[in-house]
């Protein structure tokens, strides 16, 4: 780097190769870092009716001891135990991909094989190491909505 007569800073050639090589690396890595929400293999219609949030699913809808995602709307609705109803965001944390299943009160991801915990949202195998995040939701009567 130097400078001009004038004060103003001139980059020499390498300085600006670095940095555009820089800004090529960091777009590169963001673009294989996440991918877009999929639906999960489980697909539900969602609820007719009321409620001050989104509609998402009956109750009768979420399987006991698993759960279903709903990508569209970046939620995993799970029911660990009958009648307890849970939901965590969607997108897991090590890189960004959407869960894919619940199965045995676990929420799988397919990108790298991370797992978590139905109940609470926990790691409960690699390679994530924070938990999906809560999400508000609000049961009444038979309807499940965003809450």
């Amino acid at each position: 780097m130097s400078t001009s007569q004038e004060g103003r800073v001139r980059l020499g050639r390498r300085a600006v190769v670095a940095a555009v090589g820089a800004a090529g690396a960091a777009a590169a890595l963001a673009a294989c870092g996440g991918s877009k929400e999929q639906d999960g293999a489980r697909t539900v219609r969602p609820a007719e009716g009321g409620g001050g949030g989104a509609v998402l699913a009956r109750t009768a809808d979420i399987p006991e001891g698993g759960g279903t995602v709903f990508g569209d709307r970046g939620v995993v609705v799970t029911q660990p135990k009958a009648g307890i109803f849970k939901a965590f965001s969607s997108t897991c944390t090590h890189q960004g991909c959407a869960v894919k299943e619940v199965t045995g009160n676990t929420i799988n991801c397919p990108c790298h094989g991370s797992t978590f915990d139905a109940a609470t949202g926990e790691v409960t195998g690699g390679p994530a190491t924070q938990a999906l995040p809560g999400k508000s939701i609000q049961v009444e009567g038979d309807s499940i909505t965003l809450a």
